[in-house]
């Protein structure tokens, strides 16, 4: 299994236009050359129908934007984690809060994932939430309050405790699952309050996928690493 460094930088690619087609390569290309000039490993999520071309091309740990809770079989139109190994990728996101699914669908997710010797990623919107998810013992939880996502304000300055917090539940309940910040990070700055938060790293999205300069946006956030 490909691993995740820690600080964990995980970005997402979304659906940007930004990232569309070849672009998506482009940026994972990016994100590889600014991790090799600081000696960290990022980890990508690129558009669902870029994963195969860009976990081929690049030697950085590819994740899947989504995979559902189903095994290979008689189904269509589903992403299952069998497929997401088979395409070269390290793992998935689970549960995004703009993909949001059942506690028990999030719990197949993992199980199957494991099975495929997928990296997991549960996204959680609470503390609350936080802690549930973690008793299926994920590699990671990421804490985004959903009201800053894609906004101006990060959740480390808009509300530090839900970090704090989250750390203390997940670690109650499953010590090896690592936290991660997500909402509204975009700066070396935010990365590195929420690694004094507790974080193990961060997830962000259009810090980076929508900047104007996305190597400089790259290396602003590693160099605090």
């Amino acid at each position: 299994m490909t691993k995740i460094g820690k600080p964990a930088l995980i970005i997402n690619f979304k659906v940007y236009r930004e990232v569309e087609g070849c672009d998506a390569l482009e940026l994972a290309r990016v994100c590889e050359e600014v991790g090799r000039e600081f000696g960290v490993r990022i980890a990508v999520c690129p558009p669902m129908t870029e994963l195969g071309s860009v976990a081929r091309a690049v030697g950085l740990p590819v994740l899947s934007q989504n995979v559902d809770p189903r095994a290979p079989g008689s189904s269509t139109g589903w992403v299952t984690p069998s497929m997401v190994r088979s395409a070269g990728a390290a793992g998935s996101l689970i549960n995004h809060s703009e993909h949001r699914i059942q506690p028990r669908s999030i719990e197949e997710c993992v199980d199957l994932c494991k099975g495929s010797e997928l990296i997991t990623v549960i996204c959680a919107d609470t503390v609350k939430m936080s802690s549930q998810v973690a008793a299926f013992r994920p590699d990671f939880v990421a804490v985004e309050p959903p009201e800053l996502i894609g906004g101006d304000v990060s959740v480390t300055t808009a509300n530090p405790r839900i970090v704090e917090n989250t750390v203390e539940a997940v670690k109650s309940v499953s010590h090896g699952t690592s936290v991660l910040c997500g909402a509204g990070i975009k700066t070396g700055k935010d990365v590195r309050t929420a690694l004094d938060l507790g974080a193990d790293g961060v997830l962000l999205a259009s810090g980076v996928v929508k900047s104007k300069d996305p190597r400089s946006a790259l290396q602003d956030l590693v160099a605090y690493l």
